[in-house]
């Protein structure tokens, strides 16, 4: 029985922010995600049901055949799509004196369990003991498609270099995966890091403007997140994006 859909869902997201970092007078000024200021969503799909198949076949007859299946897996989800940003300097009131226009977009997009603030200045990456730990509190059991059999944790884990906040990830340092571009699988476009602010994960993606995704259309950022498969409610996730940095 399916429990919930997958893609955008807005029951299951709640949006942070937006990090701006300007460039002025030769220094790059680096803030925490603060809230958007709109959030659009999209439309919430899960695959199909497949059609029953019957086996047909006289008494006194040993039927020899080979079954496939693809399930779709209630104990994650996924978020996909565009995103919009500009740099500016506004008062209290949100009234603009200057905005910058943003030629591409770059940053990253974060989601985390987490409901405080997020510690960006503790952030670094996760380590496999707090992997297991994400896992036991979010009732992960299965050992093939749990967060530590999903994030590649070795030394072979590759990744760019990227910035959050003020602070930088060094390339292939933390666990990391990449979801598909045009339904297969690959590595050099969508990647996704486990971080961890000294208290609690937050999963990281790198935006890429306008990329071929996982089902041929254009997005700008697509990730994975898990779901508590054991809780009857959905599983809150807090966004953040960071552009320009």
């Amino acid at each position: 029985m399916e429990k919930k859909s997958v893609g955008w869902k807005s029951e299951g997201i709640l949006l942070m922010g937006i990090l701006f970092s300007i460039l002025l007078l030769g220094f790059v000024l680096a803030a925490d995600p603060v809230y958007p200021d709109q959030v659009s969503y999209g439309s919430n799909e899960t695959k199909n049901a497949s059609a029953a198949l019957l086996v047909n076949v006289s008494g006194g007859v040993i039927s020899n055949f080979n079954l496939s299946a693809t399930i779709q897996n209630p104990r994650w989800k996924a978020f996909v799509g565009e995103v919009v940003g500009q740099f500016t300097l506004d008062d209290s009131s949100g009234s603009t004196i200057y905005d910058w226009t943003l030629a591409t977009i770059t940053g990253r997009v974060y989601a985390t369990r987490k409901t405080t603030s997020v510690t960006w200045a503790g952030i670094g990456c996760a380590s496999v003991g707090e992997l297991e730990a994400e896992n036991n509190a979010m009732h992960l059991t299965n050992r093939d498609d749990n967060i530590t059999a999903t994030f590649n944790t070795t030394a072979g884990a590759t990744h760019d270099t990227f910035n959050v906040g003020s602070g930088i990830i060094s390339a292939n340092t933390c666990p990391t995966l990449n979801t598909r571009v045009s339904d297969a699988a690959q590595d050099n476009f969508f990647e996704e890091m486990a971080l961890h602010d000294g208290t609690d994960i937050v999963y990281a993606t790198i935006l890429e403007e306008d990329q071929t995704g996982y089902d041929g259309n254009n997005y700008d950022f697509q990730m994975i997140v898990p779901e508590n498969e054991s809780d009857a409610a959905n599983t809150l996730y807090y966004l953040y994006v960071e552009l320009g940095n």
